[in-house]
């Protein structure tokens, strides 16, 4: 591991145990307490690169001032075009910002898009229920405008501060409000998180002593036959699948220690969005509790779900929630592929610069359009056994989709990917394309057929009618 690895590890373990003892804090202690933690790893990680933060939070906060109407797609922009200085500011003479730095600021520009349109909607269904005089019926508004130490507090919260995951502000205002913090689960529901990381974690160490990321770039590499060069795709992807599991799974615990998006099960709690109904517990019944608000991974769907866009879901599920509910909407075309395909170049620009981002995410629209077509076109023209079949050659082909594609977002260089996707004949981008000609082919036949069916059906009216 890197010295950056253990770092990272570091402060996932020692969130966990200080996650309990806020439990025993009041809210304002906690809120102070928590902005206080997490500013000093800020700094003791980020040095002076800390200053990017605060000012995108700043011209957050100013922006909101300013004018809240239009503050989601301004705060969208000011936000996003942050990252571009920050990932650019060599060319501006300063030094290179860390890798802590990095992630500090990637999750941020998400807390303050979705402050901004929380913001934005507190202040539309105020003007309603002044002009209706009834409530507003929304879930998860929030009470009142936050003001700026709120937002410097839920900028800098201490929990999954560099890893993750997204909550939304009133996840956060919910979490210093907690009635009585020392009665919801804790302990249990944080080891059943953990109980898997060990064996993550000691994958993930051995599979990439074995296949390291490196020899992919050695003259050696070519020589390997294709089946080798081919399965190495798969034992990269199986360690990217591990550390990502061991860091999320940790995270999460981290954030169940701590209570941060505990909420009744009757909530119906989305990851990222928290929840969806208005839970009315019965006064005679107990209160059943789960963390869902803050599930960033799903590990067995991610493995064994059947299509790649089911795949996406399951992954990175509360950045899934935010790209869903604030760029997905948002995207200027109709067509689910291209509306796909628009939210994951908005994905890869968030990630960073590199190419290998860029063809790795918008590879996904080409694969979603080729299941899609094969779906219509072939599953549905099966029998149960046959959907089966399919199923499973879909599942085989959907792990294989992403294998391609994480040597994309390993490799970075766009030299490096098309090098090693080439070393593999494209295979991917081919079996695609054949689905969608393939498809194409059966439309076009079954259109015919009902064509010559239906003049099959004229021909029998005109004789009837004749005799």
């Amino acid at each position: 591991m890197s010295p950056d690895e253990l770092v990272y590890l570091g402060i996932l373990a020692a969130s966990i145990p200080v996650g309990f003892l806020f439990r025993y804090l009041s809210p304002p202690v906690k809120q102070g307490a928590a902005l206080l933690l997490g500013l000093l790893i800020s700094i003791a990680t980020c040095g002076i690169h800390t200053l990017h933060s605060l000012c995108t939070v700043l011209g957050t906060w100013l922006i909101i001032k300013m004018n809240w109407r239009s503050a989601p797609a301004l705060s969208l922009g000011w936000t996003f075009l942050y990252l571009l200085f920050f990932r650019l500011v060599t060319w501006f003479g300063l030094p290179q910002p860390t890798p802590f730095a990095n992630a500090i600021q990637l999750l941020l520009t998400l807390k303050m898009v979705s402050l901004a349109n929380e913001i934005q909607s507190y202040h539309l269904e105020k003007k309603k229920e002044v002009s209706t005089f009834t409530k507003s019926p929304v879930v998860g508004g929030l009470s009142h405008e936050p003001s700026f130490y709120d937002i410097i507090s839920y900028s800098y919260c201490y929990v999954g501060i560099m890893t993750g995951p997204f909550f939304r502000y009133q996840t956060y205002a919910d979490w210093l409000q907690q009635s009585n913090p020392l009665s919801l689960p804790g302990k249990e529901p944080c080891l059943q998180r953990l109980k898997m990381v060990p064996v993550y974690g000691a994958l993930f160490i051995a599979v990439n002593s074995v296949f390291p990321l490196s020899y992919v770039h050695t003259d050696e590499f070519l020589d390997r036959n294709y089946f080798y060069r081919f399965f190495y795709m798969v034992a990269i992807f199986f360690v990217f699948r591990m550390r990502f599991y061991s860091a999320w799974c940790g995270a999460e615990a981290g954030c169940i220690s701590a209570g941060l998006g505990c909420y009744p099960q009757g909530a119906l709690s989305k990851p990222g969005g928290g929840p969806t109904m208005k839970y009315c517990p019965d006064p005679d019944t107990a209160v059943e509790y789960d963390f869902k608000t803050i599930q960033n991974i799903d590990c067995y769907n991610t493995d064994f779900c059947v299509k790649v866009r089911h795949g996406m879901r399951y992954w990175n599920m509360t950045v899934q929630w935010w790209l869903h509910h604030y760029i997905y909407p948002n995207a200027p075309f109709r067509a689910y592929a291209l509306r796909a395909g628009w939210t994951m170049l908005i994905s890869a620009y968030w990630h960073g610069l590199h190419a290998g981002y860029y063809l790795s995410f918008l590879t996904i629209p080409l694969c979603i359009a080729a299941e899609s077509a094969m779906e219509a076109s072939v599953r549905a023209r099966l029998g149960p056994t046959g959907q089966n079949i399919f199923d499973w050659i879909h599942w085989f082909l959907k792990m294989r989709a992403y294998d391609y594609m994480c040597m994309g977002f390993v490799l970075l260089k766009a030299s490096d990917t098309i090098y090693y996707w080439s070393s593999i004949y494209f295979i991917i981008h081919i079996i695609a394309v054949v689905c969608i000609g393939v498809a194409q082919v059966m439309k076009g036949g079954k259109k015919r057929e009902r064509r010559e069916r239906g003049e099959g059906e004229k021909e029998d009216v005109v004789r009837e009618k004749a005799e």
